[in-house]
């Protein structure tokens, strides 16, 4: 973030040429014509992936419908999870 605008400050207010900035920052000519041509900063985004629960919640649903008191472990057993009960708990 502070290199997208310390670059764009070198250019714009400075009129510094990509080439001197490359060499002053250190970063690729790349780097430069892309911060350049962005409107806002870079952002991480993660995608987005589903859980482990995604899979056997329909049949989790269904017993609780049926039976809404059912203790995680008896959940557990009927639909065969082998994993976590703190996953399948807090879902």
């Amino acid at each position: 973030m502070e290199d997208w605008a310390e670059i764009r400050r070198l250019h714009r207010a400075e009129g510094m040429p990509i080439k001197a900035i490359v060499r002053r920052l250190g970063v690729g000519r790349n780097t430069v014509r892309r911060a350049l041509a962005a409107e806002t900063p870079p952002k991480y985004e993660r995608v987005a992936k589903g859980s482990i629960v995604d899979a056997v919640e329909p049949q989790v649903r269904e017993l609780l419908a049926e039976w809404p008191t059912m203790p995680a472990t008896v959940i557990a057993e009927r639909i065969g999870w082998n994993r976590s009960l703190t996953v399948l708990k807090d879902r």
